[in-house]
């Protein structure tokens, strides 16, 4: 049976987040309460199969025309609205080199916010890379959901490793640098504007035993939003390393988490507190200043963290991964304020941080019809009846008549304890007599 985390849950503040699972189902979860409420699913985008795993996500969070991009394992990316879920755009052939192979699906995806501002409302430009290293950008045209979207140019293409494989990517506050690295892949910054390398990593030096831990990187994200000279990756020997590019290319900092490999990793809006994720479950908040473990997070995890992401305003964080549950979390104390059992494996989470509770509240959730609801006022209003004894309806005693009551009780016992002892020894006197007699007739005449 797997590990369940049996803490009360104290509710959580007004937030909406979606989420995203292995059978490529995107489920709206949202809290309505204004204080202190349990979250719930109100809405499920997209049926479920397989072939449509999101590999990858990105959101354009604003409040005038938001984005949700979302690539799946079958290659193929879908722009929505992430207010109703209606498909703006599609692009099948994603990964643009080879489209049927099922090796090299798409691991990073960006939807860029300043440029999609400064071209027409109807256009978006997003980044892709594929696990061989494909690096693309295009900006393709928003029409009806029913045709397929063309490019309004033709797409930059580069490769961004001559070999391993690429697992994590990601793009920077400004959104003028680009991150990359995975497995046999070291860290390094691309320039978006030329399309160049300007900086990577340094392996760590060999150990006093000699022995060289290879090259694995799960996990990368930036510092700061507006510094891109530092960042943090995780590494599959369970080791988060601090890079700063103008100090050297080796690690600044390195420590150990775990015994896991690490599987995310997650930002604090202050720059220097950082949320971590491995295989197993564990989550805790570190100091990235000196390495110090702030403090791990109330709850066990029974399955791997996949996605970790801060809420932008409210103190809040929220989990998933392969144990199906969409856990919200406190960043100040790290007890558990919630958690939704969603049935499938989610991969990734995605905070909306322009919801509006007003005029949401009065609206009933998916899994609650009104015609529920109604009845459930009713069963609520209506007083629960008690069957009273025939004793009863006539007349309620008080304390005192209940005392005399007592009192009567207690000395009709004693009276029939008394009469019954008077009886048993008139029974037994009479048994004797009847012995007696009975002797004496059978004494013999001599």
């Amino acid at each position: 049976m797997p590990r369940t985390s049996t803490l009360e849950c104290s509710g959580c503040p007004p937030l909406r987040a979606l989420t995203f699972d292995a059978l490529g189902l995107i489920k709206v979860v949202e809290a309505r309460d204004k204080q202190r409420g349990a979250p719930q699913v109100v809405e499920r985008w997209g049926d479920p199969e397989s072939s449509k795993c999101v590999m990858a996500v990105s959101m354009i969070d604003r409040e005038s025309h938001p984005l949700l991009a979302v690539a799946r394992k079958n290659n193929q990316i879908e722009v929505l609205s992430p207010v109703n879920g209606d498909i703006q755009a599609t692009i099948t052939d994603a990964n643009d080199l080879d489209v049927q192979s099922e090796v090299n699906n798409i691991v990073g995806l960006h939807l860029f916010a300043k440029q999609n501002s400064e071209l027409a409302s109807r256009d978006c430009t997003l980044l892709t890379c594929t696990t061989k290293g494909n690096a693309s950008i295009r900006s393709i045209e928003l029409v009806d959901s029913s045709t397929v979207s063309s490019c309004i140019d033709s797409p930059k293409i580069w490769n961004v490793c001559s070999g391993g494989n690429i697992l994590c990517c990601k793009v920077d506050g400004n959104e003028k640098f680009a991150l990359f690295g995975g497995k046999g892949v070291e860290m390094n910054i691309w320039d978006l504007n030329n399309f160049t390398k300007i900086w990577n990593s340094k392996p760590p030096p060999k150990d006093n035993l000699g022995i060289f831990t290879p090259t694995w990187f799960t996990s990368a994200t930036f510092l700061m939003k507006d510094d891109h000279r530092k960042f943090v990756a995780g590494t599959n020997s369970h080791q988060v390393r601090l890079y700063d590019m103008s100090a050297q290319r080796r690690p600044v900092l390195s420590f150990d988490f775990r015994e896991t490999p690490i599987k995310a990793l997650a930002e604090d809006i202050d720059g220097y507190s950082i949320y971590v994720g491995n295989g197993s479950g564990d989550m805790a908040s570190v100091d990235i200043r000196t390495g110090k473990m702030l403090g791990c997070f109330s709850g066990k995890c029974s399955g791997s963290i996949r996605s970790i992401v801060r809420h932008p305003e409210l103190p809040v964080i929220a989990s998933c991964g392969l144990d199906s549950y969409l856990r919200l979390w406190d960043t100040k104390t790290r007890q558990l304020l919630s958690a939704v059992f969603l049935k499938q494996h989610i991969m990734h989470v995605l905070f909306d941080s322009n919801f509006d509770v007003k005029g949401v509240d009065s609206l009933p959730c998916k899994e609650q019809t009104p015609t529920e609801i109604l009845v459930s006022e009713e069963v609520e209003e209506s007083p629960l009846k008690r069957k009273k004894s025939s004793r009863n309806k006539e007349h309620i005693p008080d304390g005192g008549e209940r005392k005399k009551r007592s009192k009567q009780s207690k000395e009709r016992k004693k009276s029939e304890g008394n009469d019954g002892g008077e009886k048993i020894a008139s029974r037994d006197e009479g048994s004797r007599s009847a012995s007696k007699k009975r002797n004496k007739r059978s004494i013999p005449v001599l």
